[in-house]
């Protein structure tokens, strides 16, 4: 789902029908307030996002689409004053921005761009459920399996047994949707990456 977030209708009608020929579906907002109230957030999807709205802008509602976790991501629509500020939105983790009038081309590039990015972050967000499933100790030794630590060195800095170490790891594995570890490392990597990218401000 396409979601197009701008005050001038004009502008929404307009590019609802490029974008309709285009063949994607769109939800037109002309209000950005009653958008964050009654949008999915939490889907696969893509914003396109006016700058320079009655509050709140577009600054306001990517801060708050990055403080909600959405799973959209964001292309900001601006007007040639606003590429500077755009810049500095895509710092902070949007995916582009378009100047208007947007032409076809680049913006099913940039939509492209957008599910590809979009698609991450609910992979992402579905890894940070799975891992919000581990009790405290599964945390613990997930950890410490994603590191390269050896069952029986795990035993002995949780001061726990062989057998409760493999018991736990055997949950984590199911828990997290795992068959290998391998695959449950690039899962704790990906949860690390997560959290120092929005310690740094950015978007996840």
């Amino acid at each position: 789902m396409i979601y197009l977030v701008d005050d001038d209708e004009a502008v929404t009608d307009a590019c609802r029908f490029l974008l309709a020929g285009m063949g994607y579906a769109v939800q037109c907002w002309n209000d950005s307030g009653a958008f964050l109230a009654q949008a999915a957030l939490d889907q696969e999807g893509v914003v396109l996002l006016d700058m320079r709205m009655p509050p709140p802008d577009g600054h306001a509602v990517f801060a708050y689409l990055r403080g909600a976790r959405s799973t959209l991501a964001v292309v900001f629509l601006t007007g040639h004053g606003d590429v500077p500020m755009a810049v500095g939105e895509m710092k902070l983790g949007a995916v582009d921005f378009l100047q208007k009038p947007v032409a076809q081309e680049p913006l099913s590039a940039a939509i492209e761009r957008g599910y590809q990015h979009s698609r991450q972050l609910v992979d992402t967000a579905q890894i940070r459920q799975r891992y919000a499933s581990l009790t405290a100790k599964e945390k613990q030794v997930a950890a410490l399996v994603a590191s390269g630590s050896m069952n029986k060195d795990i035993a002995d800095k949780l001061s726990i047994s062989l057998r409760t170490v493999e018991v736990h790891r055997a949950r984590v594995m199911e828990k997290m949707s795992v068959v290998s570890l391998a695959m449950l490392v690039s899962q704790m990597d990906k949860l690390r990456d997560n959290s120092a990218h929005q310690a740094d401000g950015g978007r996840c």
